[in-house]
C-alpha cells in the first residue's frame, strides 16, 4: 500500500517502487492490464456503454493493446445528465459509500459515485499530488476547498491525511477566520481556488497581516484555469510557491494531475487515468505534443468507470523526461476550455487571454469581469478591471495611461478592440469558490 512508500527519515515521498517513477514499459503494462479490466467491467454493468460497444461490433476482447482504446466510444457530460442519477454506475448501491454532485445550475446535476476501493485510490493520488507540491508529513494544510457535494474539499482532506499532514478543514468562505487560522495555527500549506486566494491576499492586507511573514510556504490551486501572470502575482504577494493541480468530478475529483517543483507541466497519474489528446472537431487522436482536447479513461474506478471522457479542456502532452525524475507524462497547464470560448465579431476569445493581457500591465489587480452584450444585432465585449488604489486616486492622466496600455495589450492578444472600464479596488464581487469571469447578456430582452 501507499504508506509503505513514505520515507519517514526525510518526511517525503520515497520513489522506490512508486508508480510516479515506474519505467515506461512497466507503466504501459499496468495501464493495459487495468484498461482491459475496466472495459470489461463497464461492458458488463453499464447499459449505455454496452449498447455503444455493440453498435460498433466490439466486445472487451477487442482491447489487445493500448492503441485499441481508439476503437471505443467517447463519453460526454450530457451522458451523465441523460442517465441521472445512477444510470452510469457499475456497482450496486450497496457497494457505493459516497456520492458527490455538481451544483446543477444549468439543469440536472452531474452525480458521481465511489466504492471503498475508489476512495482509497482517490486518497492515494491526492497524497501523491501533495507530495509533488513539496508537502510532507508534519505539514499543516488549511483546506479551503468547499466541502459537501463538491469533490474538492473531501478529496484534498483524505489525501493530506494519507500523506501524514495535519488538516485544518475550514472549507470555503469566512475569509477573516481563514486569515486568523493561517496565522494562529502556523499553517504551512493552503489549497483553494486561485481566485479565492487573491481575495484572501487582499483581505489580509486590509487586516494588516503580511502573509509573507508567516510560515505559509505552499499554495495548491485548482478548480479553475489561471495564468502564469496570476501565479506571479500570488507568489510575490504571499511569499509562497504556487502549484497548479488538475482534476474533475467525472473522473475522480482533484488528483488527476499535479505540478512538481520543476513547474513545467502537470504530471498525470496515468497509472489510474489514461490520457489522450484529440482534435475537438473531428475526434481524431493527435500525437504527443499536439494541442487539442484532453480525453481521460479511468483505469481503476469501480463505482463509475469513465471510458474516453471528453473533458473539453485544451492542452497537450509532454513526453520529455522531467528533472524531478518522475516518469509520468505531463500535460501543459489548462488555460482554456473548448466550451469557454465565445465569438466576438468573428474572433474566438477565451477568458484566459484577457487575464494574461491584464496582468501584464502594471497598475492592475487580478480582479476582472467580461461582460457580453448585443447592440443593434452586433455583439459587444466590455472588460471591467480593478486598478490599484494608487492608480485610481492619481491624476486622470495616470488612469488614461493605464487604460491605453491595457487596450493595446488586449488588442495585441485578441486582435480586436474592446470597451474598457477601469474601476476602483473591491468594485467587482469576490468569489469564495470558482470565479465567474464572463457575464453574457447578449440574449437579455430578445
Amino acid at each position: 500500500m501507499l504508506k509503505e512508500l513514505w520515507n519517514d527519515a526525510e518526511g517525503g515521498f520515497h520513489p522506490a517502487g512508486a508508480a510516479d517513477f515506474l519505467p515506461e514499459s512497466a507503466l504501459r503494462q499496468v495501464q493495459l492490464t487495468r484498461l482491459r479490466a475496466v472495459v470489461s467491467r463497464a461492458y458488463d454493468h453499464v447499459a449505455l456503454f454496452r449498447q455503444r460497444m455493440d453498435e460498433r461490433g466490439l466486445t472487451p476482447s477487442a482491447i489487445q493493446s493500448l492503441d485499441d482504446i481508439r476503437q471505443l466510444p467517447f463519453t460526454v457530460k450530457t451522458d451523465l445528465r441523460d442517465t441521472y442519477p445512477f444510470g452510469l454506475f457499475a456497482s450496486p448501491l450497496g457497494e457505493v459509500v459516497r456520492l458527490h454532485a455538481s451544483s446543477g445550475t444549468t439543469g440536472k446535476p452531474i452525480v458521481v459515485a465511489y466504492t471503498r476501493e475508489d476512495i482509497a485510490v482517490w486518497s492515494e493520488v491526492m497524497a501523491r499530488t501533495f507530495a509533488c507540491c513539496g508537502m510532507h508529513r508534519g505539514d499543516i494544510l488549511q483546506n479551503a476547498f468547499g466541502y459537501g457535494l463538491f469533490t474538492g474539499g473531501l478529496g484534498a482532506h483524505y489525501g493530506a491525511e494519507e500523506l501524514g499532514a495535519t488538516v485544518v478543514p475550514v472549507s470555503g468562505g469566512n475569509t477573516d477566520r481563514q486569515i486568523m487560522l493561517i496565522r494562529d495555527f502556523a499553517v504551512s500549506a493552503l489549497c483553494c481556488t486561485p481566485s479565492y486566494f487573491t481575495h484572501l491576499i487582499e483581505r489580509a492586507g486590509e487586516l494588516g497581516v503580511d502573509l509573507r511573514a508567516l510560515p505559509l510556504r505552499i499554495g495548491i490551486f485548482g478548480a479553475e484555469p489561471w495564468t502564469d501572470g496570476m501565479r506571479d502575482h500570488i507568489e510575490a504577494a504571499a511569499g509562497i510557491r504556487a502549484y497548479d493541480i488538475y482534476g474533475l468530478s467525472e473522473i475522480i475529483g482533484p488528483g488527476v494531475a499535479s505540478e512538481c517543483a520543476v513547474q513545467e507541466g502537470l504530471h498525470l497519474f496515468e497509472d489510474h487515468f489514461y490520457p489522450e489528446i484529440i482534435d475537438p472537431e473531428t475526434g481524431e487522436v493527435l500525437p504527443d505534443g499536439a494541442e487539442g482536447e484532453l480525453v481521460l479513461t479511468t483505469l481503476s474506478k469501480k463505482a463509475m468507470p469513465m471510458i474516453r471522457y471528453r473533458t473539453r479542456d485544451i492542452t497537450s502532452l509532454i513526453t520529455e523526461p522531467c528533472d524531478c525524475g518522475r516518469t509520468l507524462r505531463r500535460m501543459r497547464r489548462i488555460g482554456r476550455r473548448s466550451d469557454d470560448m465565445f465569438i466576438i465579431r468573428g474572433v474566438n476569445v477565451y477568458p484566459s487571454q484577457v487575464e494574461a493581457a491584464l496582468l501584464a500591465v502594471e497598475g492592475t489587480l487580478p480582479h476582472y469581469q467580461i461582460i457580453l452584450t448585443r447592440d443593434q444585432g452586433l455583439d459587444q465585449m466590455a472588460v471591467e478591471v480593478e486598478v490599484t488604489p494608487e492608480v485610481f486616486s492619481d491624476k486622470v492622466r495616470a488612469l488614461e495611461d493605464v487604460r491605453a496600455r491595457l487596450a493595446k495589450a488586449i488588442e495585441h492578444i485578441l486582435g480586436i478592440r474592446v470597451i474598457l472600464r477601469l474601476v476602483e479596488p473591491r468594485t467587482i464581487a469576490r468569489s469564495e469558490g470558482k470565479a465567474k469571469r464572463v457575464i453574457d447578456r447578449r440574449h437579455e430582452g430578445t
